[in-house]
């Protein structure tokens, strides 16, 4: 089918490039021109703005950054909502249920079926299709748009509530942000009393303390100390407080949520928002005066 594609960012562009390798038309727009022009060569179309992707494309997809930027893109002046062509606007990214029923409501205004359908897997799971997809929108028009999503990763229909997927997304979201700080917390522990990082965490991942963090990101980013594991602290941040709102919104118990927020606050202001969520460690490796990991593992400074 011909799909549109806007946002060709660490996540954008290799779903965007697993599409067109699956025999899909598309149509692309980043205000980056040279992430549009390794599509492009590709076989891609390149587009001068969302309604010009729109005015192309009846099924347009976008992964963007920021709740503000999916707005902009879906309903601002020249977005999608302007296009002449579209009819379905799928938003891979991951603003928030509220920010998702505003944009259903002011598409479907004019037509437009919004489709929530944020990803989860990385860099890694959007580079070989292995995403976690969550789809939430009109059944008849998910199972329009559902083999193109099949590209990119396993495909999970939440529901036709707008916002669903979001609400799903940010759950999923909150539990791996728990399991980085919970598991740096456990084996900063570890290292302070003498232990190995190393066989800390293949113990863990032997037992019933595995988690993605100590599974995935301890032994590639975080024990070699590269903290290069594609995931913004920015971003993991963005999707912690709108979990935290959500929660706040249903009138849930908060404890350990609450906690949590707090040292991803922490994190982001020792560490910025560009740094990688796996420098999630260090805030509390400096309260410690230890290292975890590395030649210098151990005590701080020896």
């Amino acid at each position: 089918m011909d799909i549109g594609f806007i946002g060709l960012g660490n996540m954008g562009f290799p779903m965007a490039r697993r599409l067109i390798e699956a025999g899909h038309g598309l149509v692309v727009f980043d205000t980056r021109k040279d992430v549009v022009d390794r599509l492009v060569a590709r076989g891609a179309k390149a587009a001068t703005s969302p309604k010009d992707v729109a005015d192309q494309a009846e099924t347009v997809m976008a992964s963007l950054p920021s709740l503000q930027a999916s707005l902009a893109v879906a309903t601002g002046e020249g977005g999608v909502i302007e296009g002449s062509r579209v009819k379905r606007f799928v938003d891979l990214s991951t603003v928030g249920s509220q920010m998702a029923t505003r944009i259903h409501g002011l598409l479907a205004a004019r037509n437009i079926v919004q489709i929530d359908s944020p990803v989860s897997g990385g860099v890694a799971g959007a580079e070989k299709g292995t995403l976690a997809v969550m789809a939430s929108g009109p059944k008849a028009e998910f199972e329009i748009i559902k083999a193109a999503l099949d590209v990119i990763g396993k495909v999970f229909f939440i529901g036709e509530k707008p916002g669903s997927a979001q609400t799903m997304k940010l759950a999923n979201n909150f539990l791996s942000a728990t399991a980085i700080v919970a598991t740096s917390e456990a084996v900063v522990m570890g290292v302070k009393a003498g232990l190995d990082p190393a066989v800390m965490i293949d113990v863990i991942n032997a037992g019933s303390g595995m988690n993605t963090a100590s599974r995935d990101k301890f032994p590639r980013s975080v024990l070699p100390r590269t903290f290069d594991f594609g995931f913004a602290t920015g971003l993991m941040v963005k999707d912690v407080r709108l979990a935290l709102e959500e929660m706040k919104q249903l009138g849930l118990s908060m404890e350990v949520a609450d906690a949590v927020g707090h040292l991803w606050e922490t994190v982001i202001r020792d560490e910025g928002a560009e740094s990688d969520f796996t420098a999630a460690i260090k805030p509390i490796e400096k309260k410690a005066g230890v290292i975890v990991g590395g030649a210098k593992g151990g005590l701080a400074g020896k």
